[in-house]
C-alpha cells in the first residue's frame, strides 16, 4: 500500500502521519526507512459502546459491548499547535454526547514514536471508549507487559478458556508481530487491550455506577503511542520504549559552581550500567542494617539468559553478594569478577559496596 498524502502531516526520519481533515482519525502511517504503511483502515478510531452494567459494575465489562455501537464522535476542531524543527503538535477536539476529547497527535525528531497525549472530560455512564488501530499485519499471537515479565494470548481464539480472554490487562505495552514486522502500542497509565490479527485496541475509558455513581466522572489526561518496528518486541526494545513514555527523560537545572566552570563534562557517560540490555533496574537504594552499602534490584525482560556485569562512570560499585526480599546474603556464584548470571524473567537483588 502507498503511503497516503493530506493536509495534515506530521513527519520526521522514521514516521510521516497523514489525519483525516473530516474525522481526526490517522488516515495513513508511513514507516519510511523501511517503506511500509502501518495500517489497513482508519487509525485512533475512538469507538464507543453501551456498557450496560454487570453484577460488578465496576469490574466487569459487558462481555457483549461490541454488540452496542454508539454513533461516531464528532469532530470539533483541528489545528496545528506547534510545527517546529524539534516536534510537531497537530490538536484534534472531538466530542461524544456531553464528553470532550482533546487530543495532540505528536511527532518528535529522532523519534519513532506517535503520541498521542489525551484530555478529556468525560460525563458518560454505562460507555466504553476504545482507541482503534487496524493493522497491515497478520499474526497469530500477541504479547502483553506483566510485572516484571510479558505474556502471550492467541489472536485466533478457539477454545471456550481463550474466547473468554477477550480483554486483557497489562502494564506499559501490548504487541503484535509476524515474523518479520510488528506494531506496539505503549501507554503510560490505561491497561486493559483486546487484539484482532491485525488490530491492537486500547480501553479509555468507562462509566460504570456501581458502587460509585459518579465514577470517573470529570477530567483525566492520559498519554497512548504507537510503535512501528521491524522484528519482534524483543528485538524493537519495546519494553524500553514503554519505560521511556511513563519516565521521560527530565532537564534539571543546577546553579553554576564557580570553582567549576572551567570543566567539561563528557559526552557520553553512565551513572550505572548492568550491562545487558534485557535487564531493568528496579531499585538502588541503601541497605536496611548499613549506611555504607547498597541493595540493587533487577529483573530479566526478554525471558532470555543475562549477565549481570555492574559498570559507573561516576561510581566506584563492587557486588558483594546475591541477597533475598528481607537482604539477607544467599549464595549465588560469580561467574568472572563482577559478573553473574540472571536466569529468564528472574528477580535478583544484590548488595553492592560504593568505595
Amino acid at each position: 500500500m502507498s503511503c497516503e498524502s493530506n493536509t495534515y502531516v506530521l513527519e520526521n526520519e522514521f514516521l510521516r502521519v497523514s489525519v483525516d481533515p473530516t474525522t481526526g482519525d490517522l488516515s495513513s502511517i508511513c514507516d519510511q526507512p523501511n517503506r511500509r504503511e502501518v495500517l489497513s483502515g482508519a487509525g485512533n478510531q475512538l469507538q464507543a459502546f453501551e456498557d450496560q452494567g454487570q453484577y460488578w459494575d465496576a469490574w466487569n465489562i459487558d462481555p457483549n459491548y461490541a454488540q452496542f455501537p454508539l454513533p461516531p464522535m464528532e469532530l470539533q476542531d483541528i489545528r496545528w499547535i506547534e510545527q517546529s524543527r524539534v516536534r510537531s503538535r497537530l490538536r484534534v477536539i472531538r466530542t461524544l454526547n456531553r464528553s470532550t476529547f482533546q487530543q495532540d497527535y505528536i511527532l518528535e525528531t529522532g523519534s519513532p514514536l506517535l503520541k498521542i497525549e489525551t484530555h478529556v472530560n468525560w460525563q458518560e455512564r454505562h460507555v466504553l471508549v476504545k482507541a482503534a488501530f487496524p493493522l497491515n499485519l497478520n499474526a497469530d499471537v500477541a504479547t502483553y507487559e506483566i510485572p516484571c515479565a510479558a505474556i502471550q494470548r492467541t489472536t485466533r481464539p478457539q477454545t471456550d478458556a481463550e474466547k473468554s480472554q477477550w480483554e486483557v490487562p497489562a502494564l506499559r505495552w501490548a504487541d503484535i508481530s509476524d515474523r518479520n514486522y510488528g506494531v506496539s502500542l505503549l501507554n503510560d497509565c490505561k491497561y486493559g487491550y483486546d487484539v484482532q490479527p491485525n488490530q491492537l485496541r486500547l480501553t479509555l475509558l468507562r462509566g460504570t455506577e456501581w458502587p460509585d455513581p459518579d465514577a470517573d466522572k470529570g477530567e483525566h489526561q492520559f498519554t497512548y503511542a504507537l510503535y512501528p518496528h521491524l522484528g519482534d518486541w524483543k528485538t524493537a526494545r519495546t519494553v524500553w520504549r514503554g519505560y521511556e513514555l511513563n519516565m521521560p527523560l527530565q532537564l534539571v537545572q543546577l546553579s553554576v559552581d564557580e570553582d567549576a566552570t572551567d570543566k567539561v563534562l563528557p559526552a557520553r557517560g553512565s551513572l550505572l550500567n548492568l550491562g545487558s540490555e534485557n535487564l531493568v533496574l528496579m531499585a538502588f537504594k541503601q541497605a536496611e542494617d548499613s549506611l555504607d552499602e547498597w541493595i540493587l534490584r533487577c529483573y530479566e525482560c526478554h525471558g532470555d539468559t543475562a549477565q549481570v556485569n555492574l559498570h559507573s562512570d561516576v561510581l566506584n560499585l563492587k557486588l558483594e553478594c546475591a541477597v533475598d526480599g528481607l537482604e539477607r546474603p544467599r549464595h549465588i556464584p560469580k561467574t568472572e569478577g563482577q559478573t553473574v548470571t540472571i536466569h529468564p524473567w528472574e528477580i535478583a537483588s544484590f548488595k553492592v559496596s560504593v568505595r
